[in-house]
């Protein structure tokens, strides 16, 4: 489903920063991916280049045989709306907008039926206990209801590949985790592929694969075998690892 060769992103000119060097990547349908590294890693600028939001400067990016970098603006204006989910920190609503209207608007933007758009709503919506805030406007909800329309927003067009960025960044813990048990029963009920940058060891924990980046460089994977409590002690541990908090004491 994505497939990355080689990617590399480079910023400045006479001094050029290397952000990223040189990543492969595979995700397959269905995966639930996490993306963990120290502060100025590349997480971001990877989340970014999946996204379109950037282009790198070396290296392909494939998802579902089609390379976002071939297509011209308009191609990857329509191709970022089909494709591709975004849950972002900041949760990104529109607040003119209602919840409903935040919800279908990529489906607006690509001028589906309203009779459609309706259906799709009703069925997201009761999937995600969302149903009493639609016609309330986004500054009426909490955070943590934010983010479940957020949510909704990213998986109304049925996406290939959902971006997650620090999607639990500025909630409390109750919604923080209200929000990963969602991201887990959208994976596993719904089969959604989810790709998430985080560095919240709890929020990492929901998901089956772990990639920790270094220095523009992945350094390291691992896997949830044992149940999450194993997973969580084992992100701790890797982190440990790759920031060097072992060396320090």
């Amino acid at each position: 489903m994505l497939k990355v060769e080689n990617l590399q992103k480079n910023y400045g000119e006479k001094l050029q920063f290397e952000a990223l060097k040189g990543i492969n990547l595979s995700v397959v349908d269905g995966e639930f991916v996490g993306i963990m590294g120290p502060s100025g890693s590349g997480k971001s600028t990877l989340l970014n280049l999946l996204a379109t939001i950037d282009q790198p400067t070396k290296g392909q990016i494939l998802l579902n045989g089609t390379d976002p970098g071939s297509l011209d603006q308009e191609e990857i204006a329509r191709f970022r709306r089909r494709e591709l989910g975004f849950v972002f920190q900041n949760f990104n609503l529109m607040p003119t907008l209602t919840v409903e209207e935040n919800i279908v608007l990529p489906l607006t933007l690509d001028g589906e039926k309203i009779s459609v758009m309706k259906k799709k709503l009703q069925i997201l919506a009761e999937f995600l206990g969302i149903e009493p805030l639609l016609k309330k406007r986004t500054a009426e909800i909490s955070g943590g209801q934010a983010q479940r329309v957020a949510v909704a927003r990213a998986m109304i067009h049925r996406p290939g590949l959902m971006l997650a960025d620090e999607p639990t960044g500025n909630l409390d813990t109750k919604s923080s985790k209200d929000v990963m048990n969602l991201f887990k029963q959208l994976n596993e009920q719904e089969a959604t592929t989810i790709l998430m940058v985080t560095h919240d060891p709890l929020a990492a924990s929901y998901c089956k694969r772990i990639i920790f980046i270094k220095d523009g460089e992945l350094v390291h994977e691992i896997r949830q075998m044992r149940g999450q409590r194993d997973f969580y002690e084992k992100i701790l541990s890797e982190l440990a690892r790759i920031e060097g908090v072992d060396n320090e004491f």
